[in-house]
């Protein structure tokens, strides 16, 4: 009696047994996690299946109560963990012990160019997502950065794809160390925000393949990613949410991907689609995604009960509804049974430096001329020369954690710039806040009135008379139509009347450090009088600290751009053309700039990008030896060991980001001038010299051939590019593939 007592409980999830022989198979975790899937498969209903595959409240999905299988629970990331919602509806839980965390966001990230600095963050982030316990993190981001208008570029991770990929696996594999899912998103090609639910992507087979499909790839076949979100958009057709060229032939069938595809939240239009074309969890259905309820309940959405009743009708194979649940079920062993998985950390000091030591890592110094001949560049900042110090800029002391839509965070700790400037140089700093944006907003914005914005930069102005240096901080924010979810930017040039407030301070002082803070390249008319120019996106709980150990020097920044900054917006690809290549007719729009993506198309077609995708500047100097091949030529089968030395020859210590690109002289196809294949970051004392390494193989020189359907690389001459950035070329040397 008392053993069946125990088996009981077994079975309801309320503890493990140790008594093998009656021990399910599905709940002994010392089995493979294959046979346990089989096993509790075998001993579900039609009806327990189902209900696996459909939300059961906005952020989770049933488990199988009977046989003590427990739910999956969800939550919104990449950059920290969300504040905990009511079960069935948007607002927050009221909850006093969930704020979070806020590390930098993917486009500081990747603007590291540096692994080490990825699996850090992953291993981060978590950690909070697993003390919270939840079972899936909404995250990463990998789309590619095609337009600067794309209102949600600042949570991806550039426009390169190669870059992309080395950047997001380790991220992936150390969040799920921690027994948390990644769910790496948008799959695939959600690079804008307007029309996002239904606009019908055309592009080419190559540009899909070469551009778009490969950070994705890479993080189901390295990274072992454990959950896919579909994107909104369409493909031929066919939402990605259940597109069955994205989701059976690529991902399941050719990448063997063995884990759930979860739409995006509202991201399924139809049942059959959904039960034929490789969705497994339907998250958010009848909302827009963030904002709107319905008097639908979750037994209406498409993989509920409409779904059973095909089942049972015979209008869907059962075959179907298994590899559903087999895949939920082998995610649920993973995370929400694994009972291996440590027990997390949340808002810890460990956390706060790994979002600083990032942020440092990320911020680029973009410009850092000489205010004259006869006086050294404005950075670092030397306090001793300067008596007032005017810091002008709403991003000086606004969350930028708020808004953004799903990305929003309730932080424990966010050190604003003006904080952390006043605490290292005290009452020299000043303050004018320069303009306004309004509240942080998802889908509205506020009307500043006339007299408050000319008030504000009139402040300004008259401060920056009696200042000695002004810091200005500025840049985009979180509101919509900014660098915020569910909207599209809706101009190039900076918001909220910065242009104006810039010119005017400039023509009163000339010294002035631009701190721009964003996710998005922005234009810049006055760039020829602003001396010093800081790309510090958004850095999370540390971001005061960090961009004031770089502007002091304490830390010397080491970033590289992961996107191109165009002069003006017709100079980037995807705004080259007409209207339907960006941002469509509201029905459809055509890739026209193929694969031609960013540094690509700037290279290849001979427009000069205002700073180059890989700029970034340092406060020393690196000089660039002779690159030695150890061959100059190389069969199929072979390899081209490149070595090239890099020495620090300035003052201080610093990181330096060699970059080899490879272009192909002759193809039956077009190609672009060149390709990042390869890149190292490196640390350097002041003297120092390092061999920089790289190996080259036939992987690296191929390309898509869409008649062929294969990846093929052409016998032929290339041509190796070593530089520090994309137009900074240091060496250029040939070698042929035979």
């Amino acid at each position: 009696m008392k053993k069946k007592f125990i088996y009981a409980l077994a079975l309801a999830g309320l503890f493990s047994v140790s008594l093998k022989a009656q021990t399910p198979i599905y709940l002994d975790d010392n089995k493979p996690i294959e046979e346990r899937v089989k096993d509790a498969l075998s001993r579900m209903t039609l009806e327990e299946k189902v209900k696996l595959c459909h939300a059961q409240s906005k952020f989770s999905s049933a488990g199988v109560p009977r046989l003590g299988i427990p739910e999956l629970w969800m939550s919104d990331g990449p950059h920290g963990v969300r504040e905990e919602i009511q079960w069935n509806s948007w607002a927050d839980a009221g909850w006093t012990n969930d704020s979070c965390t806020a590390f930098p966001a993917l486009t500081c990230l990747a603007a590291t160019w540096n692994p080490e600095m990825s699996a850090i963050y992953g291993k981060a982030i978590g950690e909070e997502a697993r003390y919270r316990k939840k079972d899936v993190l909404l995250g990463p981001g990998v789309n590619i950065y095609r337009t600067p208008l794309n209102g949600r570029n600042f949570e991806y991770m550039g426009e390169d794809p190669y870059l992309a990929s080395i950047m997001v696996v380790p991220y992936i594999k150390e969040v799920q160390k921690n027994g948390v899912a990644a769910c790496v998103k948008h799959y695939a090609l959600n690079n804008q925000e307007l029309w996002r639910g239904h606009i019908d992507v055309e592009l080419s087979d190559r540009a899909l393949y070469e551009i778009y499909l490969p950070a994705f790839k890479a993080s189901v076949i390295e990274g072992g990613t454990w959950s896919i979100m579909g994107a909104y958009n369409k493909l031929h057709g066919e939402h990605c949410c259940h597109n069955d060229l994205l989701l059976n032939q690529i991902l399941k069938r050719d990448w063997k991907f063995d884990g759930c595809v979860i739409t995006d939240w509202g991201g399924a239009h139809d049942t059959r689609e959904a039960a034929l074309n490789g969705l497994d969890i339907e998250m958010g259905s009848y909302t827009n995604g963030l904002t709107s309820e319905s008097e639908f309940t979750y037994d209406d959405y498409y993989l509920a009960t409409p779904y059973r009743k095909g089942l049972k009708d015979g209008t869907y194979p059962l075959s179907t509804i298994d590899d559903k649940a087999s895949r939920i079920l082998r995610m649920i062993f993973r995370t929400a049974m694994n009972r291996q998985r440590p027990w997390g950390s949340f808002t810890s000091e460990e956390h706060y430096k790994v979002a600083r030591t990032v942020a440092e890592e990320g911020i680029v110094l973009l410009k850092n001329n000489l205010v004259d001949k006869k006086k050294p560049a404005l950075l670092p900042i030397d306090a001793s020369k300067y008596n007032k110090i005017l810091v002008v800029g709403e991003n000086a002391s606004r969350s930028l954690t708020q808004g953004g839509g799903s990305s929003v965070l309730k932080v424990k700790k966010e050190v604003s710039p003006l904080e952390a400037l006043q605490m290292m140089y005290g009452d020299k700093i000043i303050h004018a806040k320069g303009y306004e944006s309004g509240r942080p907003m998802y889908s509205h914005v506020d009307e500043i009135p006339t007299e408050v914005v000319e008030s504000l930069r009139n402040e300004a102005i008259e401060k920056a008379k009696e200042a000695d240096l002004v810091i200005y901080v500025g840049g985009l924010n979180k509101n919509h139509q900014q660098d915020c979810e569910a909207a599209d930017r809706i101009t190039f040039g900076l918001p909220f009347g910065q242009n104006e407030l810039i010119e005017g301070i400039l023509k009163v002082n000339p010294n002035m450090v631009m701190v721009l803070m964003s996710g998005n390249a922005v234009e810049m008319p006055w760039i020829k009088s602003v001396p010093a120019i800081v790309q510090a996106w958004y850095p999370g709980s540390e971001a005061g600290n960090a961009l004031a150990n770089i502007l002091c020097g304490k830390i010397n920044p080491s970033g590289k751009l992961p996107f191109s900054f165009p002069s003006k917006l017709t100079d980037n690809g995807a705004h080259a053309f007409d209207e339907l290549s960006y941002p469509g007719d509201s029905i459809k729009q055509i890739y026209k700039e193929d694969i031609l993506v960013g540094y690509r198309w700037h290279d290849t077609k001979k427009i000069p990008a205002l700073f180059p995708f890989g700029h970034g500047l340092s406060y020393t100097t690196f000089t660039y030896g002779k690159a030695v091949f150890s061959t100059k030529s190389m069969d199929r089968k072979g390899k081209i060991e490149v070595t090239i030395p890099v020495t620090n020859t300035g003052n201080i210590e610093g990181k330096e980001i060699i970059q080899l690109y490879i272009g192909d002289d002759k193809c039956s196809l077009l190609r672009p001038l060149k390709e990042l294949k390869h890149f190292d970051k490196v640390t350097l004392k002041p003297g120092e010299t390092q061999k920089v390494k790289f190996t080259i193989t036939v992987d690296d020189l191929t390309f898509f051939d869409d008649k062929q359907y294969e990846w093929i690389a052409e016998p032929g001459k290339f041509k190796v590019y070593i530089g520090s950035s994309s137009t900074h070329i240091h060496s250029i040397t040939e070698f042929t593939l035979l």
